[in-house]
């Protein structure tokens, strides 16, 4: 059995189930009686250390969102439980953001939705806009903007004040190659100041750029937990062979893993977060 040190989140025995009706709403409506269960996540496990980035890997409807969501609060599992060790920040501010308001004005509101207090806004507004790179832009209309400049504009604001926990859905999969050196070197400022980072994305380029870790979920399950140097290349062969109608293939690749990944038996207590060594 193994003590961890410094952990921050504890995701134990995670399931999410939607309940899907007639017409495509997760909502219930009096009278609308047809319904499906989807199965989201499945008996999700696995401990996130200080100073650790951690893709979450996946084709499009694997799990990602929601157990992101799921990490930050904003959703509630069906089973299972999430410990963290302080509010996460999910970077995703684009809710706040007001398309006819200028990007000086979206950072202010940014940041303000964020919880930061309005005295600590007006000092950080000038150091966002300098980051961001977006000169004149920045007194112009959001809605004028490309999806490289919002990208650049929702990860400025987002990581504006370190935070313990930081998750990133996708974003990092738009903009230029700039953008992502710059990207990185604030995550890895983070890190340096025992951060953890979450990274979701569909894209294993992404994934072996910025992390150290990876999960790999597959139809709501983890069915990989390791580098993104072995994981990665593993997970362009599958990708290649869906591509190519391998459907076979593809799925042999997935059952190779999913019969070698064990799952960690975590077990928590008031003083220590421990798990079971395989």
């Amino acid at each position: 059995m193994t003590t961890l040190s410094n952990p921050t989140v504890v995701v134990r025995d995670i399931s999410k189930t939607y309940e899907i009706y007639n017409d495509g709403s997760t909502r219930s409506i009096f009278g609308r009686k047809k319904r499906q269960k989807v199965q989201a996540l499945s008996n999700i496990n696995f401990v996130a250390s200080a100073g650790e980035s951690i893709g979450i890997l996946g084709q499009n409807g694997s799990g990602k969102s929601t157990l992101l969501s799921i990490i930050a609060g904003s959703e509630a599992p069906t089973t299972g439980e999430v410990r963290v060790s302080s509010a996460p920040t999910l970077l995703g501010v684009s809710a706040a953001l007001q398309s006819k308001a200028s990007g000086r004005e979206n950072i202010r509101i940014g940041l303000l939705a964020m919880g930061v207090q309005p005295k600590e806004v007006e000092e950080l507004v000038p150091r966002v806009l300098e980051w961001t790179e977006l000169g004149e832009a920045a007194d112009r209309a959001l809605s004028t903007y490309s999806s490289g400049m919002r990208a650049k504009l929702k990860f400025g604001i987002s990581t504006a004040v370190n935070r313990e926990i930081l998750l990133i859905d996708e974003a990092l999969s738009t903009g230029d190659s700039t953008f992502a050196q710059k990207a990185q070197k604030k995550m890895d400022s983070l890190l340096n100041s025992s951060g953890t980072v979450f990274i979701v994305s569909h894209a294993p380029g992404v994934i072996e750029q910025h992390c150290s870790r990876v999960l790999w979920l597959h139809k709501g399950e983890i069915i990989g937990d390791g580098t993104p140097g072995y994981f990665g290349p593993k997970y362009h062969k599958w990708s290649r062979r869906v591509a190519h109608g391998n459907y076979e293939g593809a799925e042999e690749l997935i059952q190779q893993f999913r019969d070698r990944y064990t799952p960690p038996l975590i077990i928590t207590d008031s003083e220590a977060i421990k798990m079971l060594d395989s």
